[in-house]
């Protein structure tokens, strides 16, 4: 889905509708803090251009990013030269070191497509937790307040560029197909882009499910900043070895 167009502008669209990377990763930090006092190594998984990673940093004293698209990872290099950014898929990525605290945020797991490929990105994070680490987990909708149909707009003016999106989201199944159409205007000229995205519907049980399975024991919170809410699971098991990075 994410290729270099979408990767250059996004960030634009969204805060111009007023998503604050910043605001939510320091209100995910002061929640990781919260369960575990003294958390220094994070980790973020689907860590797209690096924009939570950018304020996880000042947070702890060391952070890491997983990122499978490469226009995204591209970005975040750029952005964070000093953090060790790693291509690689959540579904079975392995770093060989542990973290207090693993980070998978802005629906980042849902463009998996079935309820095993979640599950095994579960298990792949809970698998870089320190015992007694925290994974916290932003999901998509649930499949319950998912409104078929619904069409989004955004226009964003910048001192050097004018960005418009809109998309249209549709049930396929558990699926939702999100179609977006851009139009991108700067000094250079006008140029517009399509793209269509996947994104699966877990419930809020599959999710708790898959935590279990992993050997975390989760919660849900309702709301959030985003309105969709935030699963923060704690790492009950322990591990025969613990990575020092």
């Amino acid at each position: 889905m994410f290729g270099p167009e979408h990767a250059e502008v996004y960030e634009a669209a969204y805060r111009g509708r007023g998503k604050s990377w910043q605001a939510e990763a320091a209100d995910v930090a002061d929640r990781i803090l919260a369960v575990r006092p003294g958390a220094t190594r994070l980790l973020d998984v689907g860590c797209g251009t690096g924009a939570h990673l950018e304020t996880f940093a000042g947070r702890f004293a060391h952070v890491e990013g997983v990122e499978l698209a490469p226009p995204m990872l591209e970005l975040a290099r750029r952005r964070l030269p000093e953090v060790p950014l790693h291509a690689g898929d959540m579904r079975d990525f392995r770093l060989g070191v542990t973290f207090d605290a693993v980070t998978c945020l802005f629906t980042a797991i849902n463009f998996l497509g079935t309820l095993a490929e979640m599950r095994a990105a579960v298990a792949a994070m809970a698998a870089h937790l320190t015992p007694g680490g925290v994974l916290v987990l932003e999901p998509w909708w649930f499949p319950e307040q998912f409104i078929d149909g619904y069409v989004g707009g955004d226009l964003v003016r910048e001192p050097d560029r004018t960005v418009a999106r809109v998309s249209r989201s549709t049930r396929q199944g558990r699926v939702t197909r999100m179609e977006e159409r851009w139009l991108v205007g700067d000094a250079s000229g006008i140029r517009e882009f399509s793209q269509v995205g996947l994104l699966t519907m877990f419930t809020r049980e599959e999710y708790l499910e898959a935590f279990a399975a992993a050997g975390c024991e989760g919660s849900y919170e309702a709301g959030w900043l985003t309105g969709r809410g935030l699963f923060v699971a704690t790492r009950t098991g322990g591990y025969a070895t613990r990575g020092t990075g």
